[in-house]
């Protein structure tokens, strides 16, 4: 191939990797324009932090699972707490409307501090923390490093445990710096609907997707390029954070503990993470769900609100 070949070649490339930016670019607009921020942007030591707050009583922080926002518990589940509870729902950092706090992906320690400084920013110093699947370990997290900054611990469908099975194919790509700067963009530019729309009703196998949840989520905002790669970065360092914090619950844990688990979630096997609690922090009282999977706070939510009570009353709130 002479100059002239190579040259074109060049060129072509040149003009895909710009196509590619901007359809990126675009849907990255569109999925901001359709879902704004629902809540206050907090200045944490100078880091933004998306917060909702709505409610009196005493203080129920959530944090959000994987490719995640605040927008999984303000759909519907807040709004059953509300009517006692203070609740603040947050992004987590890299998701929704907090930005990534370093790269390479932000430890569950990190993010919790980052989320409890918020929080006793809007003046929760002791709240009930809860937290959904890797929201759990961040929970966990907050438990572990400052256990004297929340009242209760509540767990769903929540990662406290090693595992064994290996990083999936797609988190091993998208945590890769190669998979980053060309995957990552192909992806936020072109991934259909409907592939977004499967990935929303594997997570609530076996149940049905609650009526409005697809739209009312923002998926696209995780699809945004810098929303991937924090993801993917955090879900690859998640064993390595939870072998470190899972080594220190005995010792550190001393609030209430409430762990509520569906039987038949796939995704954080209760076989796994639930035995353990028990066997490290004694104080765990267990909610099993029998045929739920792993977003009982939609599909089961009676229980889960159940299991909040009872952490508050153990913590002496109510």
């Amino acid at each position: 191939m002479g100059w002239k070949g190579i040259l074109t070649g060049v060129a072509l490339l040149a003009a895909t990797g710009a196509t590619v930016t901007g359809c990126a670019a675009y849907r990255e607009a569109q999925a901001e324009e359709d879902n704004p921020p629902i809540g206050r942007i907090l200045d944490v030591d100078g880091h933004p932090v998306h917060a909702w707050v709505k409610g009196s009583g005493p203080d129920v922080v959530l944090i959000h699972g994987s490719s995640g926002n605040l927008r999984d518990f303000t759909h519907s589940f807040a709004g059953r707490l509300t009517d006692r509870y203070r609740v603040i729902a947050f992004d987590r950092p890299g998701l929704g409307y907090t930005p990534e706090m370093a790269p390479g992906g932000d430890s569950m320690k990190a993010q919790a501090a980052l989320l409890q400084k918020a929080a006793a920013q809007l003046g929760a110093n002791r709240p009930i923390v809860v937290g959904q699947s890797l929201g759990g370990a961040v929970a966990l997290a907050w438990a572990t490093y400052t256990p004297d900054t929340l009242a209760a611990l509540v767990t769903i469908s929540g990662v406290s445990h090693p595992w064994t099975t290996p990083l999936s194919t797609y988190y091993k790509v998208l945590s890769n710096p190669v998979g980053q700067h060309t995957v990552v963009p192909l992806m936020t530019a072109f991934v259909p609907e409907s592939t977004i729309e499967a990935s929303i009703k594997s997570i609530f196998d076996p149940f049905p997707v609650p009526d409005g949840y697809a739209d009312y989520v923002g998926a696209r905002l995780t699809l945004r390029r810098a929303s991937l790669r924090a993801n993917a970065d955090q879900r690859a360092r998640l064993l390595s954070d939870v072998k470190t914090q899972s080594q220190l619950y005995g010792s550190a844990i001393t609030v209430p503990v409430e762990v509520v688990h569906g039987t038949e979630d796939s995704t954080v096997g209760p076989e796994l993470h639930v035995p353990q609690m028990e066997r490290d922090v004694p104080q765990t009282r267990v909610t099993l769900i029998a045929g739920a999977g792993h977003m009982p706070h939609h599909t089961h939510p009676d229980p889960v609100v159940a299991a909040i009570d009872s952490a508050a009353a153990r913590a002496g709130l109510r």
